[in-house]
């Protein structure tokens, strides 16, 4: 069969479908339509299920005969993609294409897969549309072997009219699926390259007058007026239009006809709409035998005197960016996937979602109304891998198709489609041009369309902010200025300069990759410093994986290049802030707790300040709080804040006393804990520290008898024998304690957010730094025996990275104190940690320790962590990252013990773990790890924070290990 090169050819974009238009499903009834259920509509007939499916590795490869039944020999599920059952191969990519880069044109050996449904229809009067909400990344319609027309815009719906084409019985719908087409280079998001009828096909039965579109206004009360519902109402056929409006217990409010093509609707005491109060009225329309249900929320999106506004009150996204992405579907997501994804936000008090880079899919926006969130309606446009023209990445050419006029037509259909599918979705306060596609004469005119079309939202493009070289852009029709991964000193400056004034959007920020991010804290103030900033969006929210296998009931998850692909970008798409299958990250429950709906500090004895940080909602109607007073890591009293004293109105702060006892001695914390209305924990906060008494002895004096070589010395003592390496520094024995000898530690297995500073430090030698001891001085003294040294940690061929001095004390009793000050080359980049390993038998498999816990904590990721006393099991401590890496300490803790020794000391980190950080460093996946057979205990007088820094800025020089270095713990033998 001779095909048309649509695919390839800019003057078709789309051929044969309907113009865009507002997503809604026409029910039979009033009944039907109001249930909200599209299935339950008889004039909707969802052709998802087994299709037969032929795969080809071209369109040369096609056979003569496609409709035949040869053509498609095998099964697949629609929807799906078909690399994940067996066709073609998976591949991911950040920014580079996955094809050269020559658009108009893709290569000739182009995938595609021919699909063949058979379905009965009963024609009668009226008219048919076939709608496919999502096929990746181009395709061929036949009904009945005629030709219905082609499209694109991968996540964008397209519609055609077959009523022709229909005939009464049985029917055959063809499709033909490319891979690639001209949309290849408007569709480069970060995500895996998949193909196919990825989003459900249906039928819908209309009528042959019926309404073709509508776009829904909403004004808030003004001037002692109501607020208003506004219509405009397209019709085909000129047939009279009914409506009702109805409140959200389905009461019906008024009634009429529409005017004119216009609805007016005057609501008093109307209730807003905004994600904490999701309230939702109900537009019904009656149209002939159509009935459609429109849900309808009425608020206003405003930018005034730079600040952003909903229903005029100042707000703040606390977002993410979020893929249609599933382990065992990929892009093919459901109503169960959405669901579970819009549940866990809500759980974990996010309140945006930026819908990254390109609509979701069309229910998804409808979950957001119900649920209560803010959207970034973003367009399905990424242009981002042209900046590899001369193989290496250059800003200079970002702009070559943003700024060309001949690609104005495709950038402005992908805009449109995205705007008109949406434009009645109260959660959309925002539409995104695209991402990462350079600015220019294309992207402009998209901006100018949608301004004109719809000045109620806002607008948002993140390229933008960098012009093409030597042109100022018009900002009269861009709301926002958006940014991604600025470090926090770039915003304040922003704000500090005050040269564009508009308000400030973090579109992507404190990149979520693995352990980490580290810095949600300082965003958050540095947010809430700013009138002018409205928020941001975490980069994102779930790791993108494809499943390779299960072992022992364990799914085995793999990333770019496992499945052989030559081209790709690693495990850059493990990201998120919940691992594939939703399991939450730690940097999930840390974002958790930064959004916290109330935050409390001390204001005196029993005083305390509370700040409600919601933005619509008194604290009393959103949470109950309990407190509990702790000291020396046990709970001495706790209760119920009374919920009068949480009567706070929204962004105001409070100062509340509470019954704590007289003479309470210091030092104790009180410890806040938050529950919504369904009792579960939205947040903690804790005031003053509470510090802990190890109930250890203290170290007793006694005779302690020294035997010694050139390399070792034996210290014993009553019911003691220590080895002391004289040409480490370190202990090789405790007492028979140890099941390795005891070593000084740098290194740490480079979490993701660590990938560019791992290179100056192996450069460096951190990974293989050794000891030198400069002698050690042996002398006795009231309590035991001493050993003092200088010493330095240094890589072969390199000078050393730390030098220091250290005296170790073996008691009488047989515990061993440690007194260091070292200091690194100030030449030489921070060092990722400085401490001791320890290397314990693996029974000793329990933990006990006083610090940040429960979950993992460092020094800049420790706000859903609080100090107190916990006992855990070393098993449960390793984070499982699918990627290894550094995980499971513990920051700021005085005690710890573990097997038969307990170490205590004014501030130190810990991790105990099965694995050694040489085998977390060396292996690409957590299923590949071997553990030591040992139990791996890392001491920390210091180790840097995560940050963010796979795509954010660098850490912070707070949360960076310091030049100097002083440690001092001791070590009690039970």
């Amino acid at each position: 069969m001779n095909l048309p090169a649509y695919h390839e050819e800019m003057e078709h974009l789309h051929v044969g479908t309907l113009a865009p238009h507002a997503y809604f499903i026409p029910h039979g009834g009033a009944e039907s339509a109001l249930s909200g259920e599209r299935e339950r509509s008889e004039r909707f007939t969802l052709l998802n299920g087994d299709w037969k499916f032929g795969y080809y590795e071209g369109l040369y490869a096609l056979p003569d005969d496609l409709f035949g039944d040869a053509a498609t020999p095998d099964m697949l599920p629609v929807p799906s993609v078909w690399q994940n059952h067996g066709y073609d191969g998976h591949q991911y990519t950040n920014v580079r294409y996955p094809i050269p880069c020559d658009p108009p044109h893709v290569p000739a050996q182009n995938p595609c897969g021919l699909y063949r449904r058979d379905f009965i229809w009963k024609v009668g009067e009226g008219k048919a549309t076939l709608a496919f909400e999502g096929v990746d990344c181009c395709f061929h319609v036949w009904l009945n072997g005629q030709y219905a027309g082609f499209s694109q815009v991968s996540h964008s719906p397209s519609e055609f009219d077959v009523t022709a084409l229909l005939r009464d019985g049985e029917n055959a719908l063809t499709v033909l699926v490319l891979k690639w087409g001209l949309g290849t280079y408007f569709e480069d998001q970060d995500k895996f390259r998949t193909s196919g009828i990825f989003r459900d096909v249906y039928l819908l039965r209309r009528d042959a007058a019926h309404i073709c579109d509508y776009f829904v206004h909403t004004a808030l009360p003004k001037d002692g007026l109501p607020a208003r519902v506004t219509a405009d109402v397209e019709t085909v056929g000129a047939p009279e239009v009914e409506y009702a409006f109805l409140d959200a217990a389905g009461e019906t409010l008024c009634r009429g006809c529409v005017q004119n093509g216009k609805i007016d609707i005057s609501v008093p005491d109307a209730r807003l709409w905004n994600a904490e109060q999701p309230y939702l009225y109900t537009l019904l329309l009656h149209c002939g035998g159509e009935w459609i249900a429109e849900p309808v929320g009425i608020r206003e999106i405003a930018v005034r005197s730079g600040v952003v506004e909903l229903n005029g009150v100042p707000i703040k996204f606390h977002g993410v960016n979020r893929h249609d992405s599933d382990p065992a579907f990929g892009p093919a997501v459901g109503m169960k996937e959405m669901l579970r994804d819009l549940a866990l936000m809500k759980r974990h008090n996010i309140n945006a979602i930026r819908t990254s880079h390109y609509p979701n899919a069309p229910e998804f926006p409808r979950l957001c109304d119900r649920m209560g969130f803010y959207v970034i309606a973003e367009a399905d446009l990424e242009t981002h891998g042209v900046v590899f023209r001369r193989g290496q990445y250059e800003e200079e050419f970002y702009n070559i198709i943003a700024d060309d006029p001949q690609f104005a037509p495709v950038i402005l259909d992908r805009v449109q489609r995205s705007v008109q599918r949406d434009k009645n979705r109260p959660c959309a306060l925002i539409w995104s041009m695209g991402n990462e596609s350079g600015h220019g004469c294309c992207l402009d005119a998209a901006l100018a369309w949608t301004k004109r079309f719809d000045p109620s939202r806002l607008t948002h493009y993140e390229r933008a902010s960098f012009p093409p070289k030597g042109r100022e852009i018009n900002r009269t029709d861009l709301d926002l200025y958006s940014r991604m991964y600025p470090s926090i000193e770039e915003i304040d400056r922003y704000f500090e300069e005050g040269r564009i004034g508009k308000p400030y959007v973090l579109c992507e920020y404190s990149h979520a990759m693995g352990n980490g991010p580290g810095d949600l804290e300082d965003y958050f103030q540095c947010f809430h410093r700013h009138e002018g900033h409205c928020g941001g969006f975490i980069w994102e929210w779930c790791d993108h994986a494809v499943v390779l296998g299960e072992e022992n009931g364990q799914l085995r998850y793999g990333y770019g290049g496992d499945s052989g692909e030559k081209l790709h970008d690693g495990n850059f798409c493990m990201d998120g802030l919940v691992y594939p299958d939703r399991r939450p990250h730690t940097g999930l429950l840390e974002y958790k707790n930064v959004l916290r709906p109330a935050r409390v500090t001390a204001a005196g004895a029993g005083r305390f300040r509370v700040w409600n940080t919601l933005d619509f909602t008194r604290l009393c109607d959103a949470i109950t709080m309990r407190y509990a007073v702790l000291q020396n890591g046990k709970e001495l009293l706790s209760g119920e804040v009374d919920p009068a004293l949480l009567a706070i109105a929204p962004h105001e702060t409070k100062e509340i006393s509470l019954p704590l006892p007289e003479g309470l001695a210091e030092p104790y914390a009180v410890h806040f804990s938050e529950y919504n209305r369904d009792g579960e924990l939205v947040g903690e906060d804790e005031t003053g520290r509470q510090e802990y008494a190890a109930p250890l002895p203290a170290p007793a004096g006694g005779p302690v008898e020294v035997c010694e070589d050139a390399a070792r010395v034996v210290l014993r003592g009553a019911g003691f024998e220590h080895v002391y390496n004289k040409l480490t520094g370190c202990f090789d024995q405790l007492n028979g304690l140890l099941a390795q000898p005891m070593q000084w530690n740098l290194w740490r297995a480079p979490t993701d957010n660590d990938q560019y500073a791992r290179l100056r430090w192996q450069e460096c030698g951190y990974d293989r730094a050794h000891p030198r001891v400069y002698g050690t001085a042996i002398r006795q003294t009231d309590t035991g025996c001493a050993l003092e040294a200088d010493f330095a940690l240094a890589a072969d061929a390199l000078p050393p990275i730390v030098r220091g001095h250290f005296t170790w004390t073996v008691h009488g009793d047989g515990q061993v104190s440690l007194a260091l000050a070292a200091e690194r080359d100030e030449l030489l980049p921070a060092l990722p940690r400085f401490g001791l390993r320890l290397f314990l038998p693996e029974t000793a498999d329990r933990v006990t320790y006083f610090g940040y816990g429960p979950i993992e904590s460092y020094i800049d990721k420790r706000r859903a962590s609080f100090r107190g006393l916990y006992e855990r099991a070393v098993a449960n401590m390793h984070e499982d990252y699918v990627k290894p890496q550094e995980n499971g300490s513990h920051y700021d803790c005085s005690y710890l013990s573990v097997g038969g020794l307990a170490v205590t000391g004014k501030s130190f980190s810990f991790s105990a773990s099965p694995y050694t950080q040489e085998e977390l460093t060396a292996k690409a996946h957590n299923w590949e790890l071997q553990k030591s057979g040992m139990t791996v205990v890392c001491l920390d007088a210091c180790q840097a924070g995560v940050g963010s820094n796979s795509c954010g800025p660098e850490l912070l020089p707070e949360y960076r290990t310091p030049q100097k270095i002083e440690f001092a713990c001791r070590f009690t033998l039970r």
